[in-house]
């Protein structure tokens, strides 16, 4: 196994996919023979030729009509959007035309895509290079949305995302692409669309989370174990499908639960988890469930620090719900 970032992670994945499959090609700004912004697709057009990745012009409608285009004629593409934010654009043509490909076709036409995207604050982008819009696409049936935290997930789950019939949207956390490390195997293999993954094992309180939160969390449920306090650490990975019988059980299992993510409170995904829970197992929960976002404004820049959740907000809501 090597070692990666998670960068060199999906670096590593997007390879793996397009010498798995010749069909599979990548397209998007800068991310020819620049490799990037982040240089996530660095050395893919010197291996795989200009026919293969290539950049665009700057217009995301245009990068994700393309794709869509590609991929009802039997390609597999994999459009790069530079940030999250720039997304909006080509919000159109993601829930309206390749959301809905297979249901109004009766099955006939299928949009075996994905759209990678860096999402998400902790690197100083301010307003329009930090934003969250997860909920955003959840919410649309037929769509996937996918967020890796570790680099092992990282390559499985976009090998996993590229070979789905139906269209993903591959959101990357870009504060952890080179905070985090870990080991991940060389070549093929995929980590199965719709699977929780436990992080660490506690009897006392429950924690979703997912993306760039996942390490704030751990460092937080690190510290409540000082005190007593056993947390069963859950990343979500898979926003839509998200298993959803994993959740409920984990949720069981301790009666106390607390939800984690970085965008806005309101209708932001851990929303969704609460009344999941509350709709379902009401019966087992011991403590009101509690919530850790960001705020319910634009994404700052100079209070960066305290718009994202950190260490001492997520412990905060742990000690609340265990003493309820």
């Amino acid at each position: 196994m090597a070692n990666l970032t998670l960068i060199q992670a999906v670096n590593d994945g997007l390879k793996a996919a397009m010498r798995d499959d010749p069909t599979t090609l990548v397209f998007g700004e800068d991310v020819g023979p620049k490799g990037g912004v982040f240089l996530a697709t660095e050395g893919l057009t010197a291996e795989f030729g200009e026919e293969r990745c290539f950049d665009t012009p700057l217009s995301e409608d245009g990068i994700i009509g393309a794709a869509i285009g590609m991929a009802a004629n039997g390609l597999r593409p994999i459009a790069e959007i530079q940030f999250q934010d720039f997304i909006f654009p080509a919000f159109d043509q993601i829930v309206s035309e390749a959301a809905k490909l297979r249901y109004r076709s009766g099955g006939q036409y299928t949009a075996p895509m994905v759209i990678r995207t860096p999402y998400g604050g902790g690197i100083r982008g301010g307003l329009y290079h930090s934003q969250s819009g997860e909920a955003y696409f959840a919410h649309t049936p037929g769509l996937k949305v996918v967020i890796p935290s570790t680099p092992h997930d990282a390559k499985g789950l976009l090998i996993a995302a590229i070979n789905d019939p139906d269209p993903v949207l591959f959101m990357e956390p870009k504060a952890l692409y080179r905070s985090v490390k870990g080991e991940v195997p060389e070549g093929w293999y995929t980590v199965d669309l719709s699977t929780l993954r436990t992080v660490r094992e506690g009897d006392d309180v429950t924690v979703f989370c997912y993306g760039a939160m996942v390490p704030v969390v751990e460092r937080a449920a690190a510290t409540a174990a000082e005190s007593g306090i056993e947390c069963n650490v859950v990343d979500l990975r898979t926003l839509m499908p998200l298993d959803e019988e994993g959740v409920l059980e984990a949720a069981k299992s301790t009666g106390r639960v607390v939800t984690v993510h970085e965008a806005p409170r309101f209708c932001g995904y851990g929303a969704e988890i609460s009344a999941m829970i509350a709709e379902n197992v009401i019966e087992y929960m011991e403590a009101p469930i509690r919530r850790v976002t960001g705020f319910d404004t634009p994404f700052p820049n100079t209070l960066e620090h305290h718009y994202l959740p950190d260490e001492r907000r997520v412990l905060d809501a742990i000690e609340h719900v265990h003493s309820y």
